[in-house]
């Protein structure tokens, strides 16, 4: 199908002036580059959009420790985060389509940037929770918009390259952020929580560069939900929500929930150790992410998932068997090379099936199932911790994601 084409997919039924043309004028003709004006406003909002739990994922233990309460309990912290998204994040896509990408993320960002910062004063896990909550909440259209306005702004190659380079931008982010949460947590267990800041001139930003974004499209309700269920209803689109739902489940679950205990328990790690090693999956994807588009050219888009996918399942596997604290940073390379082979793509195979009337809806659409799995992970791994114990959370992430090598092959082949 053609990624320029704003009908092309099985089932548009809609005619050609129902969809928003205008909305992204030159995007067939705008190259995609880490000097582009545009893409350097989307990669300040995804940098916020990683903060919320790549900040503090090091300060888990000692968050725990300083407020007296379990490694279960202190993994609310990610949940009430991400849960906002889940309800959320889908009416803000949409509305984005009717209302502009920039009326809906820019008061997202703000909402971010002051209830993130407010948690620096609390004094109790309660208290955290509930900001957390309402932090979620302004940050359930950042992660979807961003990449929506990435669909908008750019088409075929330079869309994949394009997506390519913002998980480039979110890995540098996953990188800095722990060694940056994991040091302020040193000097004070609440300190990372103040980053949240930083939404305050990035939102300044995109009001400024972002003027190319699609303003809006009221078209009839009837017609607009219509068109988005001939999209959504599809197998493809159905095994791809899944697949950013599983992806999440075993990066928040496994990953980023539980690797710092492993670390902390086993090998006495400290903050900042923990945070420095878990930067190397973001190093890794970050290289990945930038040769993207030249991967795809390879292997194609969905042959390139599936292969994520098995590297994701040989990651998870290695992480029981370090024998030393830093031997754990070949699995971290190994999983960071599987994410950036995974969710980007998913993206972009998302985004060649939308309209750009409809377009932020599917986006976010993924963005729920995202924030679902994000929300799910913490929960469930500990479930598994509590029945098999630690390394039992890593061995059954490798073959759950093995399973999904295995349903991509069946339902994403086209």
């Amino acid at each position: 199908m053609g990624a320029s084409d704003p009908n092309a997919y099985a089932g548009a039924r809609y005619p050609p002036g129902e969809v928003n043309t205008e909305a992204s004028p030159n995007a067939a003709d705008r190259v995609a580059s880490f000097r582009s004006p545009e893409l350097q406003a989307i990669f300040g909002v995804t940098l916020m959009a990683v903060l919320g739990v790549a900040s503090i994922a090091p300060a888990l233990p000692r968050i725990a420790e300083t407020l007296g309460v379990s490694a279960g309990q202190v993994g609310l912290l990610v949940t009430a985060f991400t849960f906002p998204g889940v309800i959320l994040t889908t009416f803000a896509g949409i509305l984005a389509d009717r209302y502009g990408r920039l009326r809906i993320m820019i008061p997202g960002l703000i909402l971010f940037a002051v209830a993130g910062a407010a948690c620096v004063f609390a004094t109790s896990l309660p208290v955290l929770i509930a900001l957390r909550v309402v932090q979620g909440i302004g940050a359930s259209p950042i992660g979807s918009i961003n990449v929506t306005l990435i669909g908008d702004l750019f088409t075929g190659r330079q869309r994949t390259a394009a997506m390519g380079f913002n998980a480039s931008v979110l890995s540098i982010g996953t990188a800095a952020y722990p060694a940056v949460g994991g040091a302020l947590a040193m000097f004070a267990w609440s300190a990372p929580f103040a980053l949240a800041l930083l939404a305050i001139p990035v939102a300044i930003l995109a009001v400024r560069r972002l003027h190319a974004a699609p303003q809006g499209n009221k078209t009839d309700l009837g017609d607009y939900f219509a068109g988005l269920w001939e999209i959504v209803r599809r197998r493809e689109v159905l095994a791809l929500f899944f697949a950013s739902t599983a992806i999440f489940i075993l990066l928040y679950g496994a990953y980023i929930t539980f690797l710092p205990f492993l670390m902390a328990g086993r090998f006495g790690s400290s903050p900042l150790g923990i945070g420095l090693l878990m930067a190397g999956l973001s190093i890794s994807t970050a290289t990945t992410s930038v040769n993207l588009g030249r991967l795809a050219g390879w292997l194609g888009l969905r042959r390139l998932m599936r292969l994520g996918f098995v590297v994701f399942a040989a990651g998870l596997a290695l992480i029981p068997l370090a024998p030393m604290v830093w031997a754990l940073a070949v699995p971290a390379v190994l999983l960071g090379f599987a994410f950036a082979t995974t969710i980007p793509v998913v993206q972009v195979l998302l985004s060649a099936v939308a309209p750009d009337d409809r377009r932020g809806a599917v986006m976010s659409l993924n963005g729920t199932v995202l924030r679902l799995g994000q929300t799910l992970g913490p929960p469930v791994m500990a479930l598994v911790h509590r029945v098999t114990g630690i390394d039992g959370v890593f061995y059954g992430g490798a073959v759950f994601a093995l399973f999904l090598a295995a349903t991509m092959w069946f339902t994403v082949r086209k």
